[in-house]
């Protein structure tokens, strides 16, 4: 891709877990299992795959939304954690709970110098144009972009073209640029009666807890002691403990246990970064100064129920995000420095100011909503 975006695999592959809100309280035990993984059991090692020699997840993401909650975890996590809960299930109950026939592929991205908005577009419009369905999620420090297993080789070559900039669409398919694209995201949406929605007096903060690391460093002027083979001083496993924020994660938990779910929380962690969370900000309170960024913010998600659509659906996030940048752009909102995406499960979320929200729908139910 002809971009400053440092862009590279992660570790490992990856499965996407469904599960319906109504089942949310069945499977809070799996998911505070997956995102404690060192709970001190003593059989830990059986799920040791997936994490680093710290203890720490390449990646992890737990999302819950007005629509789903969403997990994406290595396949390792959703096979030895979620699958057991599943089979365990009455048969027509368990049918509404889906893990990803697929496994998928994490490209970490780093982008400097490119505004929000465009750099959505950058990284996925050659993979769209490439016909590769693709999951976005934005964080507090990196894009990660979810790709099939199987289509690596031409994620790879679409980096490698980069995105098309021709501005007219073509006659005939396949889809040749952006703007033909754009024509059959919206038409597909529509067939697929996908409507813009926004959930009354939601608002969100994007923000990050801090790096245990770098603050261990500064107060002891060393990082903590471990030995290559992940070990205390006294020849045990590192807990997860000894290499995360406590007061963070106890906050984590008290907002998990929310009953029967919280509202809004989409939290992932990363290995090369602080953990990143995109809140409700009536959770703010519950994490005391455990977090940093701007927790003033007023976000507001646009949510697109994607739950008759296949997961093999192609071009959904960048004709979503390109129309909007390009309406709003002629329009000259601004809207392009402040756009950001989160992919979950079975939706989508487009995350904007409160007031570049409400233009945005300006923008997307005429093109959505059938008269």
């Amino acid at each position: 891709m002809n971009s400053p975006s440092q862009i590279s695999f992660l570790e490992g592959t990856f499965s996407l877990v469904h599960i319906p809100l109504g089942l949310y309280p069945i499977f809070l035990q799996p998911i505070l299992q997956v995102l404690l993984p060192q709970g001190g059991t003593d059989n830990a090692d059986e799920y040791v795959e997936g994490l680093s020699i710290d203890n720490k997840h390449g990646f992890l993401n737990i999302s819950i939304t007005p629509v789903e909650c969403s997990v994406v975890c290595h396949n390792n996590w959703a096979k030895k954690v979620f699958e057991p809960v599943i089979r365990n299930l009455p048969r027509d109950v368990s049918k509404t709970v889906a893990i990803s026939k697929d496994s998928y592929l994490i490209l970490s991205v780093i982008s400097a110098g490119m505004d929000a908005g465009s750099r959505v577009m950058e990284l996925t419009s050659p993979l769209a144009l490439a016909g590769i369905p693709i999951f976005f999620i934005t964080t507090y420090y990196s894009d990660f972009i979810l790709v099939p297993t199987k289509d690596r080789q031409t994620v790879v070559q679409a980096h490698a073209r980069g995105p098309s900039v021709t501005t007219q669409p073509p006659s005939t398919p396949p889809p040749s640029n952006v703007a033909e694209l754009q024509v059959r995201t919206f038409e597909l949406l529509k067939k697929r009666d996908v409507v813009p929605h926004v959930a009354d007096g939601l608002i969100l903060v994007n923000c990050s807890g801090r790096d245990v690391d770098a603050t261990q460093m500064s107060d002891f002027g060393l990082r903590p002691a471990t030995s290559r083979r992940g070990t205390n001083s006294n020849g045990h496993r590192r807990s997860w403990l000894d290499n995360v924020d406590t007061k963070l994660y106890t906050s984590l938990i008290a907002v998990l246990v929310t009953y029967p779910y919280p509202r809004f929380l989409s939290m992932t962690l990363a290995h090369e970064d602080p953990p990143s969370l995109l809140l409700d900000k009536s959770h703010l309170s519950v994490f005391g100064d455990s977090l940093v960024g701007d927790t003033d913010g007023d976000l507001v998600p646009i949510f697109l129920d994607l739950e008759n659509l296949p997961l093999e659906a192609t071009g959904i996030v960048c004709g979503i995000a390109g129309k909007l940048v390009s309406e709003m752009r002629m329009a000259e909102t601004g809207v392009s420095g402040e756009l950001s995406y989160l992919s979950t499960a079975r939706a989508g979320a487009v995350i904007l100011s409160c007031e570049q929200s409400m233009k945005a729908l300006e923008v997307l139910r005429p093109l959505l909503v059938r008269e």
